[in-house]
């Protein structure tokens, strides 16, 4: 137990109690509430519907847009995008006049609630499941201080001391280093989890997994019971440790495509050069990073970044009424709405309905790697996650973010 003064960590214009016993988040990527359901209806979760009947269960929403980095950045920072700045994982740079993966700490505004609490002399540990966000989520780590840990399992056979905190890590964990698209990347960010506590115990813990299988399998299907019963053994060993528990989700997932399989896509480069010309709109999916596999780089939300002198109005009013866009704003009332940043935001935001997706060109997206019918993210639709604690808890208001959820293991739950 921590003795340290004062009794709250402060970050991003929060507070947080020092906890008594080890506190661990779980980030369960793309994961809609109905794949927790689905698992423990068939008997295959039993861990997840004890923690569903004995500890305390609400629907959060999510951040928009509802992609993987925005999402896991509000949860470990207690803000939306307009204060940490990570608005997807692509933005147009105008002054360099260039595309710009946000996959950087310098381009991070804010500092993470993980940081504060280690130079508060806490211990901390982060895992997750890809790279692109290690670093991200690790901000402002010192691995020298002794008292934190941040790695990936993606490239756990490269962890060392100097960057992470730890080494020799597959031994550690005592599995094999897991493929990227597969889920046992995901498997391994729980087994990293529970040996982080029966030997180094921080005091508080991230976890955040892949959406590899959500893209893949809808609930209730073979292959998501299966994730889900894998998960729900890792579930009980952690809540058996005596940790408090607290699970939320970056996004959900919805099928994306056609009755005959094939990804129902609307092409908004394609559609901007027959409505403004060739060079007037260029449009970015802040969806599109290095694993496009298992999507495409096809997801529900858009930002058209216009030159001076194109007609935007004429392009909201078309776009409006152009099947498949659920909504368009100008960059404006976009980022009032969404709580975005107004410099990594286009002149106009469009979002798809529930099983539309959006695009630039059709001859840009490889769609090669879609083994299965798309499922995708990004939109309005995939806003609503699961939010579950294995204690109880006092919730702090009606309208939960996901990025409440570091409060809400902190602050509300019964000591």
């Amino acid at each position: 137990m921590l003795t340290r003064a004062p009794n709250t960590v402060a970050a991003n214009g929060r507070s947080y109690r020092l906890p008594e016993v080890p506190t661990v988040v779980v980030c369960i990527d793309g994961s809609e509430p109905g794949y927790i359901e689905a698992a423990i209806a068939r008997g295959l979760a039993p861990n997840l519907d004890r923690l569903l009947r004995a500890g305390s269960y609400r629907l959060a929403r999510s951040v928009i847009p509802s992609f993987t980095n925005p999402n896991n950045i509000s949860i470990i920072t207690g803000q939306p995008p307009a204060v940490h700045g990570i608005a997807g994982n692509y933005f147009y740079d105008r002054a360099a006049g260039e595309e710009v993966m946000m996959n950087d700490v310098r381009f991070m505004r804010a500092g993470t609630i993980m940081q504060a609490f280690e130079e508060a002399g806490a211990k901390v540990a982060v895992v997750t499941a890809k790279d692109k966000l290690r670093t991200l989520l690790g901000k402002g780590l010192d691995p020298k201080s002794g008292r934190s840990i941040a790695f990936s399992s993606e490239k756990a056979d490269k962890a060392t001391l100097a960057e992470n905190g730890i080494e020799n890590l597959l031994a550690f964990v005592g599995k094999p280093l897991p493929e990227v698209y597969s889920a046992d990347l995901s498997e391994f960010v729980f087994a990293a989890g529970v040996k982080l506590i029966t030997t180094f115990r921080p005091d508080v813990m991230y976890l955040s997994t892949t959406d590899y299988i959500q893209h893949k399998a809808a609930p209730d299907s073979e292959v998501a019971n299966a994730f889900y019963a894998m998960m729900d053994r890792y579930v009980g060993e952690l809540d058996a440790l005596g940790c408090v528990l607290a699970l939320t989700a970056d996004h959900g997932m919805n099928d994306k495509h056609l009755a005959s399989g094939e990804p129902d896509v609307l092409y908004l480069q394609d559609w901007a050069d027959l409505r403004c010309g060739a060079g007037q709109a260029r449009v970015i999916l802040p969806i599109t990073d290095p694993y496009v596999a298992h999507h495409g780089a096809l997801g529900s939300f858009a930002t058209i970044y216009l030159t001076e002198g194109a007609d935007g109005r004429a392009l909201l009013s078309e776009l409006a009424a152009t099947d498949g866009v659920e909504v368009v704003l100008d960059s404006a009332a976009a980022c009032i709405r969404f709580a975005l940043p107004a410099d990594r935001i286009g002149d106009i935001v469009v979002i798809s309905t529930r099983h539309k997706v959006l695009g630039t060109s059709a001859a840009r997206h490889d769609l090669t790697g879609l083994t299965e019918p798309l499922r995708s993210h990004g939109g309005l639709t995939e806003q609503l996650v699961p939010m579950l604690v294995n204690r109880a808890v006092d919730w702090p208001k009606e309208q939960l973010r996901n990025f409440d959820v570091f409060d809400v293991a902190l602050n509300c739950v019964a000591v």
